[in-house]
């Protein structure tokens, strides 16, 4: 058994992984919990580490499962090649991601972390810059911006909040 690349459709890593577990392939898909904003908060979705890729263990022999139905199933695009030669991944580098995965799946990519500066959008602020702090649990963001040269603390929404590079 070897692990193989499968090239999925846009956005479809996980319809062709289901798909393909469905019929009984094993398959690793691995995902990043990253921050985003959605309907005006910040939650935490599972993206996938290398978009339009998974990957699937695959047999040889007569014992082995057929590798036919792999190109047909819905979210698959395609096995990845080198001329007429399936791509082998290494055994150890699954391994190695799936053991980085479990280290990291308890702490998300934040959207904004502590001392980036951003600029508010929009509100009495809007166009001001200021210094994220902190995430405050309720659908908002502490920003520190100055005001009459002082600082000043705003809680804000994160749709309020730019990040400048």
């Amino acid at each position: 058994m070897h692990w193989y690349l499968v090239h999925t459709k846009p956005r479809q890593e996980k319809c062709a992984q289901e798909n393909l577990e469905r019929q009984g392939y094993q398959c690793y898909l691995p995902v990043l919990p990253i921050e985003k904003l959605r309907q005006g908060a910040v939650t935490v979705s599972d993206e996938p580490l290398f978009p339009r890729y998974l990957f699937i263990r695959l047999g040889h022999g007569n014992s082995a499962k057929s590798w036919a139905p792999i190109r047909s199933t819905k979210g698959v695009s395609r096995l990845v090649s080198f001329g007429t030669t399936p791509a082998k991944v290494d055994n150890y580098l699954i391994e190695l991601l799936q053991q980085q995965q479990a280290l990291l799946r308890h702490e998300p990519q934040r959207l904004f972390s502590r001392g980036e500066k951003v600029q508010l959008k929009d509100g009495p602020f809007a166009g001001l810059e200021g210094i994220y702090q902190m995430s405050d649990g309720e659908r908002r963001v502490i920003v520190l911006i100055e005001l009459l040269s002082k600082p000043v603390i705003v809680p804000i929404r994160p749709t309020s909040v730019l990040k400048l590079s």
